[in-house]
């Protein structure tokens, strides 16, 4: 006797929002008759936590405090104990997306070291002009050993449209080395933890050349990227964890000189 269950969603994208109504039908389906005790369907949503390799042992108290953070739990019983005919037998449901509490329902994201189930807010625009030179360089051993080199810049903001691409603008206006390569790193940052200490991680999860060789000085090169879908979210700040994205402005000098200039950038979906 093969019985099987599948639930289908009528949305074909499976994208909600909070407030909004969940709907779909159980689809039951076997050869013969079969008795059941009832049918009952649950939506669950949770914020998942959890620390890298790295931080193991560093942070006990951690692991006594993340649990699972539940944000939506809803049960309705759709049949009550009775007998399915053969055949298949389709179970309409509605579901409408409450969170419980004062929770909020964030955007579905499946990170390294977080995982967590939208939410909208407002975007004001912040631009942003950078000099780069060897003087303006942080953590750097032997400044006196790099070339000289002047890189002037744009971003045409730091707050960004999820859905729309990062852009601006880069210069070399001057350097004494040759330039091999010019690129844009991005960067998802993983905080979380509790009051006892907090664990981060940076992860790179995009990485595009915007120019190849010794560029002609003075010349505009433009800055065009894209954010991955799978991999980015709005950024998020909470009790318990952080999610938030950085770009790396990388500029590879010949005789191995790494120049890297970050920018911290806040991600919404309007």
């Amino acid at each position: 006797m093969g019985t099987s269950l599948d639930i289908k969603i009528k949305r074909a994208n499976k994208v909600y929002h909070a407030g909004e109504v969940l709907s779909g039908v159980v689809v039951i389906s076997g050869k013969d008759s079969i008795q059941h005790q009832g049918v009952s369907l649950t939506v669950e949503g949770s914020v998942n936590l959890q620390l890298s390799a790295k931080s193991v042992g560093v942070f006990e108290a951690f692991y006594n405090s993340v649990k699972p953070i539940q944000i939506i739990n809803s049960t309705i019983e759709m049949v009550k104990p009775g007998k399915f005919p053969s055949g298949k037998t389709e179970i309409p449901f509605e579901f409408p997306l409450h969170v419980k509490g004062n929770k909020v329902l964030y955007e579905t994201y499946h990170g390294v070291f977080v995982n967590i189930q939208p939410q909208k807010g407002k975007l004001t625009p912040s631009p942003v002009d950078f000099t780069i030179t060897p003087e303006t360089l942080q953590n750097v051993k032997e400044r006196a050993l790099l070339p000289k080199f002047l890189i002037r810049g744009h971003l045409n903001s730091t707050n960004c449209v999820i859905t729309q691409p990062l852009t601006g603008e880069l210069v070399v206006e001057s350097s004494e080395a040759a330039i091999k390569s010019i690129e844009l790193q991005l960067v998802r940052v993983e905080t979380c933890g509790c009051a006892e200490g907090y664990a981060r991680d940076a992860t790179e999860i995009q990485n595009i050349q915007i120019a190849d060789g010794d560029v002609c000085r003075g010349l505009s090169v433009p800055i065009h990227m894209v954010f991955p879908r799978l991999f980015t979210c709005p950024t998020l700040e909470t009790t318990n964890f952080k999610v938030e994205f950085e770009v790396n402005v990388v500029v590879l000098l010949h005789a191995d000189h790494l120049i890297t200039e970050n920018f911290p950038l806040k991600l919404c979906r309007t």
